[in-house]
């Protein structure tokens, strides 16, 4: 008989095993486990088949059906995954812990494979995730307006073994109307609602874990409600900025794009930026003066930072004025400002 595991230990052994998860392709592409292998028993089209005919003619002829679909197949599927698992241990899920990944894991077993099934399947582990996110968590938000090379610093922050969670890199964004250039497509708030999780999950809670304060969606990935409120209530260091540091670094970052690409974002915000502000800002593109662009759309993202600071309770924020880009210099600085913090 396969082991049956709750969440907390299935995802503990996956950490050491391959772990497939036998849903739909669909639903593997909208959101999985991170580090799950798509291993599916049915195509979209056949899960959709197996559905109706369950539905309509009842349980013994959808398992019908299924075993006509997938009983070709039984060698293949036993030998990929003895190549996925060479020490002869697989973990196998599908949604909710039933006939699916049952008959997987009988197939495995049958073979000659160890295997452990996820008890409530995906479902199940959504549950865990949630649940996780609504707890208390050491936030350490660091802020500052569009430019000041928050990313940047965060990322040498992991470096040098602080806690540091990429909200922006987990959700392939960079939060602006430009935010997505250069990225990979954005996973669905599901998938990363799952990959915060797992981030979480390698976490100490009994020290801070820095993230960049965001407003509630990055791009298209909105963060759960109870996440979003303790990033929110938690203490913010504001790195206080002026734009003449910053407008070389976002021409730097965001001028190797195309135009065409630029312009579409430039008319994202267009009633934001004004009529006239846009058309300025699409004439100097034009004539490939970032630097006027930059300028145009960074005083319309400072009055939208500062309206979101506002909305903080002011007790929680600490301000560090920083006249750099240097990003060491900046880690260096806020490394020291925290140490003289916690000494006083």
């Amino acid at each position: 008989m396969p082991e049956k595991l709750d969440v907390i230990s299935f995802l503990a052994q996956a950490d050491q095993y391959p772990l497939i998860d036998v849903r739909s392709p669909g639903e593997f592409e909208r959101a999985h486990i991170p580090g799950a292998i798509s291993f599916p028993i049915f195509s979209n089209e056949e899960r959709a088949q197996v559905g109706t005919t369950y539905k309509q003619k009842g349980k013994e002829e959808a398992i019908e059906l299924g075993l006509e679909i997938v009983g070709p197949q039984l060698a293949r599927w036993v030998k990929e995954v003895k190549k996925l698992a060479p020490n002869g241990v697989i973990l196998v899920h599908c949604w909710r812990g039933g006939m699916r990944s049952g008959s997987m894991a009988w197939l495995f077993e049958t073979a000659g494979l160890e295997v452990k099934i996820l008890v409530g399947g995906y479902k199940a582990y959504r549950k865990t995730v949630l649940t996780e996110l609504e707890k208390e968590i050491p936030l350490q938000v660091l802020g500052g307006k569009t430019g000041s090379g928050k990313t940047e610093i965060l990322i040498e922050m992991k470096k040098r073994g602080i806690q540091v969670i990429d909200l922006e890199g987990l959700a392939h964004h960079r939060g602006s109307a430009f935010g997505h250039l250069g990225l990979e497509e954005q996973p669905s708030s599901e998938h990363f609602e799952n990959l915060l999780h797992r981030e979480l999950r390698q976490m100490d809670f009994n020290k801070p874990i820095w993230v960049e304060d965001e407003s509630r969606h990055i791009g298209k990935v909105f963060m759960t409600e109870s996440f979003y409120l303790r990033l929110r209530k938690s203490p913010c260091l504001f790195l206080d900025i002026d734009a003449k540091y910053r407008l070389p670094h976002l021409v730097n970052v965001y001028a190797q794009y195309p135009k065409a690409d630029l312009l579409r974002a430039l008319e994202k915000i267009k009633k934001r930026l004004g009529g006239q502000h846009f058309q300025k800002a699409v004439e100097s593109l034009e004539i490939d003066d970032f630097s006027e662009v930059a300028d145009i759309t960074l005083n319309y993202y400072d009055k939208a930072y500062l309206h979101g600071l506002k909305q903080r309770d002011e007790a929680q924020i600490e301000r560090l004025e920083m006249d750099t880009l240097d990003t060491n210099l900046q880690v260096n600085s806020v490394l020291a400002y925290e140490l003289a913090k916690f000494k006083s």
